[in-house]
């Protein structure tokens, strides 16, 4: 295999650990505290985890390890998309395993958790797992998004598990991904399967966190690669004077990473789903806002900018999140199979039509024929539309330039618009992780064999503080159940981890509010550069703006 040199650099970087991990594993004890609720709907909570609610918060400190000695025999899965840092709580189980025995084994079932359910593995030995230490990717075994959430499937889990000697389950993965390792913890705990189950935080979109989830790894490795590229654009904008960037990012649900890039990078424009929802902001007050903001700009002579606009913003803005409901409803069941069968787009607009309330058709009918097309796509595995496919940088580009024309017409402005137009993402998902992600998610799967050696089931590994410095930083662990709400998905009452959106009230997004309005009308872009990973702890150790803003450091 050729590397290049920052690979093999890489390769050697040793990753900082909490001071109590640092400890050595003969001398890591556990403190637990307060018994937990989970954050909503308490008694069904209860009532469908009977052996897993209700569950200590534990943090490890240093004193007598009292974990009962025996040889462990691991699993670990990667689930659902790509993130900076997972070879790393790979390779900190490895160790963490390895230093407390080195007859413990460490299986890696491929291609997420369907490998489980194949018994589809690999044995990690040293010279494999040094391969991958501090890259990006998660190409170690791969990953899938295959869910774990029937009997059937884990009644098969168990028997793999039984085959190989396994005693615990590590998955890496988000929201879903973790309310099924929740579930799976359950159902080994009720049919005394001796196997534990332990979660690791992980997402892009940083909608994994509460009080105790301070941050999921990789959100600071894609925030800073796509402020990386975000800068690039608006340095290259304002040498040549002429072009409006649309740049959308990721982030379907929540505008964590839009708002974490507007904070590196002082953008003109940068939506804020949650704020678009709070507000009720039609399409038009959108189009509006930003067209203003050119507007003003052409006014001091300034033909360009950069608006940012996270993924998911279409779905915040009431009208159309009623549009994308009725056209799930349009095309439920045996209907799609309807409306694909017709001859021509004209045919196909006469069905669309004829099924939509007046409200909804007056929406569709304003927009660009292209984002109509993409609203019909197709569905994701539940048959809905998949927002991530609507080119919504498109569609608000396209809004303003209609908006622009008419103003141009009544005489209030008088600039030129021309846009151009960006999606970033995969770009962001398997980059070489920052020190503070390759330091986070070495210090997650080492705490998580902490858990597993401690006998813990149900639970996700912890590590916070995350603002000081790494030394600084506690580990632990938190049950999976106390960040449980129940939502309704397809007709049923599920459990399901709550995903966490911008808050307005917090400290990140009242920074931006406080500033939006200056970077709107003026020049105020930062360029951050390349994620820096030699030198100065505070360029290379530097934590996201939000994290910081967060715990006011």
């Amino acid at each position: 295999m050729t590397i290049s040199s920052l690979q093999k650099a890489r390769y050697e970087y040793t990753p900082k650990l909490p001071g109590m991990l640092r400890n050595g594993i003969a001398d890591i004890c556990v403190k637990e505290g307060a018994e937990t609720q989970s954050v909503a709907d308490q008694e069904k909570i209860k009532a469908l985890f009977p052996n897993t609610y209700g569950k200590k918060e534990i943090t490890f400190q240093k004193g007598q390890n009292t974990s009962e000695a025996k040889k462990q025999v691991v699993g670990v899965i990667l689930s659902g998309g790509q993130a900076p840092g997972g070879h790393n709580v790979i390779c900190g189980l490895y160790d963490a395993l390895k230093a407390t025995n080195k007859d413990n084994e460490l299986y890696g079932f491929k291609g997420g958790p369907s490998g489980l359910i194949e018994d589809d593995y690999l044995i990690f030995d040293d010279e494999y797992i040094n391969q991958y230490r501090n890259t990006g990717g998660f190409d170690i075994i791969g990953s899938g998004r295959t869910k774990l959430e029937t009997n059937e499937q884990f009644a098969v889990v168990a028997e793999v598990c039984k085959k190989h000697g396994i005693t615990a389950i590590v998955i890496i993965g988000g929201d879903d991904s973790n309310t099924n390792a929740g579930v799976l913890a359950e159902y080994f705990a009720a049919h005394n399967t001796g196997v534990q189950v332990i979660g690791c935080p992980k997402t892009i979109d940083g909608d994994l966190k509460n009080e105790d989830i301070e941050c999921s790894f990789g959100f600071d490795t894609a925030t800073k690669t796509y402020s990386e590229i975000i800068g690039n654009i608006a340095r290259d904008a304002n040498s040549a004077k002429k072009y409006w960037h649309f740049i959308k990012v990721m982030g379907r649900s929540a505008s964590h990473v839009a708002l974490e890039c507007a904070l590196q990078t002082q953008p003109n424009i940068c939506l804020v789903s949650e704020e678009v929802a709070e507000k009720k902001m039609s399409l038009a007050d959108i189009t509006n806002y930003i067209a203003d903001a050119v507007e003003k700009r052409a006014a001091k002579g300034m033909n360009f900018g950069i608006a940012v606009i996270p993924e998911g913003v279409v779905e915040f803005v009431p009208e159309f999140s009623v549009l994308i409901h009725e056209i799930n409803e349009l095309l439920a069941g045996s209907k799609a199979d309807e409306f694909n069968a017709l001859p021509s787009w004209e045919a196909k607009y006469a069905f669309i039509q004829n099924g939509l309330t007046k409200e909804s058709m007056d929406v569709f009918a304003i927009l660009p024929q292209a984002i109509q097309q993409q609203l019909f796509l197709d569905r994701d595995p539940h048959g809905n539309v998949q927002v991530s496919l609507i080119e919504s940088e498109k569609l608000f580009s396209a809004m303003v330039k209609e908006n622009l024309a008419a103003r141009k017409a009544a005489g209030t402005y008088k600039g030129k618009f021309s846009a151009l137009h960006h999606f970033l993402g995969y770009e962001g998902r398997c980059a070489f992780p920052s020190n503070f992600d390759s330091d986070y998610c070495y210090s997650l799967g080492y705490n998580a064999f902490m858990l597993i050696q401690y006998g813990y089931n149900g639970y996700l590994s912890k590590v916070s503080n995350l603002s000081a410095p790494a030394n600084e930083w506690v580990a632990g662990g938190m049950p999976i159940t106390k960040m449980m709400n129940i939502e309704r998905r397809h007709g049923e009452d599920k459990p399901v981890i709550k995903k966490a959106l911008v808050e307005l009230d917090g400290a990140p997004f009242k920074y931006f509010e406080a500033h939006r309005d200056e970077w709107a009308v003026e020049t105020s872009f930062v360029y951050p550069g390349a994620i820096q990973y030699y030198g100065p702890a505070e360029v290379c150790d530097a934590t996201t703006k939000t994290l910081a803003l967060e715990h006011a450091k």
